[in-house]
């Protein structure tokens, strides 16, 4: 075994999660798109690296495997955030994973922003974009909180149903109003999707509380409250993300069709919004995961009484902030 410098800590993301800068130089890390192309052999791999007797993570005591650099575990540990889910450990399906979003909303989305003047459009591409949104949901949920099919299939529905009352509402609404506005009603329909969909899909965690635990990760309970403010998190950052693509390309767009050369390869519009939504969401994913910390934290006193009660019995004064996983 070799040693490994003491800042180097596996269990802890490589940058300060206190501050914007460094959760944002973590999901730059995490989200990287480039990770979706690397092979299920070698994500487990990484894994079981992890979990052997003398693998990753007995860099805990401060040693490494021989042969092993610094760079090569942290590349290890890179892959495992990026496919694992936090929670269970257990590999996350595709679609779903943070570092999807680049190359599988720059698609829907821009196909969503070029194709927004018919409703059959609106009607598809909305529920495409949905059932993305589903699997992204599900899959990034807090895992301690078990969701029904049921339950899924009702949140679903609900989801899909409002982004497309929505977008079809404010489709009709706006074929006399100037053409941008028609261009905004996308990101209008995402926006109201969104703040039915996460919190559907999650609603166990709003019904049963989340786990929540002191500094050194000692479960203390359950918090109704503390699923609240880290779904409402969730939704902010998730509208965040799609906000300036959805917002500002619209702008640019509309301004490019009046020049003659666009207006001669209208075929190129399409792939054309798909590759400036790429370049936007390329920076706001993990910008907009890096909002909030990913370990959220909760003053005692913000909690239910019964369980600020609780804690208090146990531990007195020790214990003035609740930490939890908000999902991503």
């Amino acid at each position: 075994m070799a040693t490994v410098s003491l800042s180097f800590n596996i269990d802890s993301p490589r940058w300060d999660q206190s501050t914007f800068v460094g959760r944002l130089k973590h999901f730059l890390n995490i989200t990287d798109p480039r990770t979706v192309l690397v092979p299920e052999e070698e994500l487990d791999q990484a894994k079981a690296l992890g979990s052997s007797p003398d693998g990753l993570w007995v860099c805990r005591a401060g040693l490494v495997p021989p042969g092993s650099s610094q760079e090569q575990l942290l590349y290890a540990k890179k892959l495992y955030d990026s496919a694992f889910h936090p929670d269970s450990g257990e590999k996350m399906n595709l679609i779903g994973r943070m570092s999807f979003q680049v190359p599988g909303g720059m698609a829907i989305t821009g196909c969503m922003l070029q194709f927004y003047r018919t409703v059959p459009a609106v009607v598809f591409w909305q529920w495409v974009n949905q059932s993305f949104n589903a699997f992204v949901n599900y899959t990034n949920r807090n895992a301690a909180s078990p969701i029904s099919l049921r339950q899924i299939g009702v949140a679903y529905v609900t989801a899909t149903s409002a982004a497309l009352a929505t977008a079809v509402g404010l489709n009709l609404y706006t074929k006399r109003a100037p053409p941008l506005l028609a261009r905004w009603v996308p990101f209008a329909a995402v926006a109201a999707a969104n703040c039915v969909n996460i919190p559907m899909m999650r609603q166990q965690e709003i019904i049963n509380g989340i786990t929540v635990t002191d500094e050194n990760n000692n479960e203390l309970g359950r918090s109704r409250r503390a699923a609240v403010k880290g779904i409402a998190q969730v939704v902010l950052s998730r509208i965040t993300m799609a906000a300036p693509g959805m917002i500002i390309l619209p702008i640019i767009m509309e301004r490019l069709e009046k020049f003659p050369f666009m207006q001669r390869i209208r075929v190129l519009h399409a792939p054309l919004q798909v590759l400036l939504c790429g370049g936007f969401l390329l920076f706001m994913v993990p910008a907009a995961c890096a909002l909030f910390p990913q370990r959220c934290s909760l003053a005692l006193a913000d909690l239910e009484v019964e369980l600020c009660d609780s804690i208090m019995a146990k531990h007195g004064d020790k214990v003035p902030y609740v930490y939890f996983n908000k999902g991503l």
